[in-house]
């Protein structure tokens, strides 16, 4: 870590816990902005993009940009990021895919890439998808990493869908409950708050953190999935993803790599392979 990002963290830290002196409920407000706002968008650029259909759409008055390559082919997937990425950031998913005779669709989610907004929670993540899906699908397969299989897991909750739709996650984020405890970890803030915090994840999404959960959800999905996460994930880390191999679902592969971490992941020739053949 920068010695610029230490100081900002030592110095969010600390602002917090002073006003956590005067009104936990205050302070647990800031951090829930903090939680939810990226603090970077992706600046790469992909020649890919430069020829891409961008098909621009509202949710909850957000503009959100959405991205099509190929239409007219015989089967569409989705390509999904992850927080503080954009749909640029896979475009050697995306090649790959026009390759194989998919039409590619690819959505960069409020606070995002070419989006607009600064904030993003989950429902609002699961809203895009819904108005992606209304409005050029229909689609059956998905290529998710990280905050994108949190969030297409749990709008397939919501919808009629059979096994013959598949889902690709690379290292998804399990469990919310263990993002907010990285974010507690790295801004090292103790628990004073954290119901506070939980309070208002419910008022704003109607459910505690821990219904927003992949593990919870696969229970009630049935489409085929392949899950690949790597064992030295540091952001969405591999022990929410035992108790789910375990359950034995037979819907579900695991596949689990090792050293390419969190980000890396998506990048790695094998792990790239292994989704383009399961699609």
């Amino acid at each position: 870590m920068k010695l610029k990002q230490k100081l900002a963290i030592r110095y969010i830290s600390s602002k917090l816990k002073l006003i956590s002196v005067v009104s936990k409920k205050r302070a647990a407000e800031k951090a829930f902005d903090l939680f939810s706002s990226p603090v970077s968008r992706s600046r790469k650029q992909s020649a890919l993009f430069d020829k891409v259909e961008r098909l621009p759409m509202q949710v909850d008055n957000i503009p959100v940009m959405a991205y099509r390559w190929n239409k007219g082919a015989g089967k569409k997937v989705l390509v999904l990021h992850g927080f503080q990425s954009a749909s640029k950031n896979f475009d050697h998913f995306i090649q790959l895919l026009i390759n194989k005779g998919y039409e590619v669709l690819a959505v960069d989610a409020p606070a995002h890439g070419e989006s607009g907004g600064d904030r993003i929670l989950l429902p609002l993540y699961v809203k895009t998808i819904e108005a992606a899906f209304n409005q050029f699908g229909p689609i059956q397969n998905f290529v998710a990493h990280s905050f994108g299989g949190l969030a297409i897991t749990h709008f397939l909750e919501k919808i009629e869908h059979c096994e013959d739709y598949k889902i690709a996650l690379i290292a998804p984020a399990t469990e919310t409950s263990s993002a907010i405890d990285l974010f507690f970890t790295t801004l090292n803030l103790n628990d004073s708050f954290r119901k506070e915090f939980e309070d208002i994840i419910i008022e704003k999404g109607g459910k505690h953190s821990s219904e927003y959960s992949i593990a919870r959800a696969v229970k009630t999905i049935k489409a085929k999935i392949l899950w690949i996460h790597d064992a030295d994930d540091d952001v969405t880390p591999y022990s929410d993803v035992i108790p789910v191999i375990n359950a034995n679902h037979g819907h579900i592969q695991f596949i689990t790599t090792k050293g390419l971490g969190h980000r890396k992941i998506y990048h790695d020739e094998k792990v790239v392979k292994a989704v383009i053949d399961f699609l």
